[in-house]
Parts: structure tokens; sequence; C-alpha cells
């Protein structure tokens, strides 16, 4: 087995089952850090074991005893108190007869744990906890994202995340917040933020705030899987399969918007033919399900805008007027500079760039400070004007904010067209 194989194996795994094993041992426990340098540990384990005794048959159920273990040993060694005696007890995988599984084994039952992992969700969802903390953690926790990752889906400095994430946890702690699913009267005070959670951890995997790859689908997967059970959990919460068609009408299009050599490719220059239609069949009948008799959320109002693109068997046929009156509709839901940025290009696809221009300039630029999208779309409509000085300094401008490579690579390629001599 080569060390590549092994590396793309302990990578997918890392992706696949570190929420899993997060959530598995907080519940054990009670511990939050100590559950994530557990985890971090067991990843570790991987790294050095996986290439001398081979891939585990069961990845999550290997990498889940390892971090248990070293948590049992963990609390052995400071179990000086009561509650720290019962932590080490409950840790043991026979009820407190015996250590577990060594590490070279297959672990414990491997089973899914969508249980604990709805617990986590919830609990860093908790409404004592702001809102953008509730996700942060969330992101950190169950999908294992770093600190940077975090920093820049929020736009905000990487140490401004990490006190961030500090304080949840703090919170989480001194206050005593619950690790449980709430009772059913109180599932609707929490789903602002579980919703808010799922789509952040779903654009995460569409679109990659950092690396090499433009999309990385297990956490696209992971996002609509978790998305699924809170749609089970909560059947008449509207909201939540609204998300759900969401996801599954952009995650439709994954294979289209990256060409052969991993470069981006926009919507206008998708092979629709790519397109994954039983995930557009199965988000339109999510959406016939849903009871018409209420306004729209901001979930159904994306998804109605997401349906547009999915119907439309070419881009001539894109009904861009219906989709920028959607994206009116959502700023009154949902008021965000960057859905006033979405709209903008819509109004430029109705009525032309210099409409979505006009558009663009009544932005607020201070909200979009450091997102690359802004001097992209910019840039996009300049160069469609014919404008090719201005388009190159704003293509400039997003080349230097672009977070991944695949995006930067595109832009280049922008650049270039409007650099290059006539």
């Amino acid at each position: 087995m080569t060390g590549t194989e092994v590396d793309a194996a302990i990578g997918a795994a890392f992706h696949e089952e570190w929420g899993r094993v997060v959530a598995t041992l907080i519940r054990t426990t009670g511990d939050w850090d100590l559950a994530e340098d557990c985890a971090q540990d067991a990843f570790a384990q991987a790294v050095r074991s996986w290439p001398r005794d081979g891939i585990p048959r069961r990845p999550g159920a290997w990498l889940t005893a390892v971090a248990r273990n070293r948590a049992l040993d963990r609390l052995r060694r400071s179990s000086t108190e009561a509650a720290k005696l019962h932590q080490v007890a409950a840790l043991q995988p026979d009820g407190g007869g015996g250590a577990g599984p060594p590490p070279g084994g297959d672990g414990d039952d491997g089973g899914e744990f969508p249980d604990d992992r709805l617990r986590l969700i919830f609990t860093c969802c908790h409404p004592a906890l702001p809102l953008d903390a509730r996700v942060a953690l969330t992101l950190r926790t169950l999908a294992g994202l770093t600190t940077a990752e975090i920093a820049r889906a929020f736009l905000v400095p990487e140490p401004t995340m990490a006190k961030r994430l500090v304080r949840a946890k703090h919170k989480i702690r001194n206050a005593g917040i619950p690790y449980q699913v709430p009772p059913p009267h109180l599932l609707p005070q929490r789903t602002t933020g579980v919703l808010a959670v799922l789509y952040l951890l779903f654009n995460e995997g569409y679109a990659a705030s950092a690396g090499e790859n433009l999309i990385r689908d297990s956490l696209c997967l992971e996002a609509i899987r978790l998305t699924r059970a809170l749609t089970q959990l909560m059947p008449a919460e509207r909201e939540a399969s609204s998300l759900l068609a969401l996801m599954l009408l952009q995650h439709s299009r994954r294979l289209a918007r990256v060409d052969a050599a991993g470069d981006l490719v926009t919507l206008e220059d998708q092979d629709r033919t790519r397109w994954d239609r039983a995930e557009i069949d199965e988000a339109f009948r999510v959406l016939q399900a849903i009871p018409p008799d209420l306004p729209a959320g901001p979930y159904q109002v994306q998804a109605a805008i997401a349906s547009c693109h999915a119907t439309a068997a070419d881009p001539a046929d894109t009904d861009w007027a219906t989709i920028a009156r959607l994206y009116g509709l959502l700023a009154g839901l949902l008021p965000s500079p960057v859905v006033d940025l979405n709209r903008a290009v819509a109004v430029a696809m109705a009525d032309g760039p210099a409409a979505g221009l006009r558009s663009l300039d009544t932005l607020d630029s201070a909200g979009l400070a450091g997102y690359y999208l802004l001097p992209a779309t910019r840039a996009d409509l300049l160069r469609r004007l014919g404008q090719r000085d201005g388009a190159a300094a704003s293509y400039r401008a997003a080349l230097a904010l672009a977070p991944s490579d695949a995006e930067r690579r595109y832009l280049s390629r922008r650049l270039a067209e409007v650099t290059s001599p006539r």
C-alpha cells in the first residue's frame, strides 16, 4: 500500500469521522477540550500506524477506540475525584471491565452515531450562546474545520475566531448547558441556529474556504445527511425541508462546477447534462411537500432561486427577472450585503451589465470588506462592458482576496483575457 493511498484514507477518515468521534467522546466525558484533544491524538496515531499496519477495515471504529482509550488514560491519571472515576467507568466499552480493543484492531461496533451528532449540534446551538459562536463551535467540533477556515467563513481575523471558540466552550461548561436534543416544545427556539450551522457546513464543502480543491464533497454530504436527520426529527419544520432542498439543488451541480483540471466552471458555462437529475428531482419532491399556506422563509426563497436554475435547460432560458425579484424578497427576510450582491448579479443578467453596476454601486461595500466576490463581480461586469482597464484592476483586487487555488486560477485566466493584446 502506497503512502499516497494511506494519506488519502486518513484525509477521508478525518472529514467523515471527526464529528462522530468528538461527539461520542463529549457524550461520555462531558469535556469538550478532552474530546477534541483525544480525537486529534487518534488521527496522529493513524498517521503513525496505518502505513505500517494497513488501513483498518472500519476506520471510524478504529479511531473511536483509540480516542476513547486516550481519554481513558488521561482520566485515570487525573481520577482523584469520584466524578472522574465515574467518567473512567463510562468510557470502558463493557461498562468498566476492560480497556477496550487495542489500537491495531478495528475497534467497537463502528455504527453510526446520528443522535450523538444531533446532540452536539443542539448543544452548540443553545440560545445562551451568540449565533456566530453557535455556528463556529459546531463547525469546529462536528466538522473538524480549523480555526482559520472558520474565520474565513465569517470574514473575521483568526485570533478573533479563536477567542470566540474559547468563550463558547467556557459558556457551555460554566452555564451547565445540557448535551442533549431539546424536548419538542423547545425545538423551534433552536431551529434558526441549527439551520445556519448546517448551511455554513454545506457551503464550506461546496466552495472551500482554502486549499487546492474548490469542493470538499464529504462536508457537503455530511451537511445533507444531518439535514435529512433534522427533517426526520422535525417533519413539520418547513425551513428544514427547504434547506434540504436547497442543498440538494446546489449539490446537483457539483460535477459540472470544476473541469478535469479542477478549475472553476461558472454557472453559465457548465455542462448541464452533468447535473445530478436524481438530486434535482428529490429537491422538487421535498419542496412540493411543503404546505403553501404560510409565508416563505429565507431557505424556501433560496431554494426557489436554485429551482429557477435547475429548470433552465440552457443558460439563456434562465428566468433572471424572477431571480432578481426573489433576491429582493430574500433581502427583506434576511438583510445581508451578500444577498444584495447576488441581487445585483441577477439584475445584471436580467437588464444588462450597466444596470448591474448601478445596483453594485448602491451596496454597503464596508459589509463586504475582504469578500473577493465583490471585486470579482465588478470585474466581470466591466469586462462585459468592454472596460478592460477597470476590469483588470478589479480582477487583481479579487485575486488578492480569493480563498482557494481553483478560484485564483479562474480569476487569473480572466485577468489574462482583459490584459492580453487585442
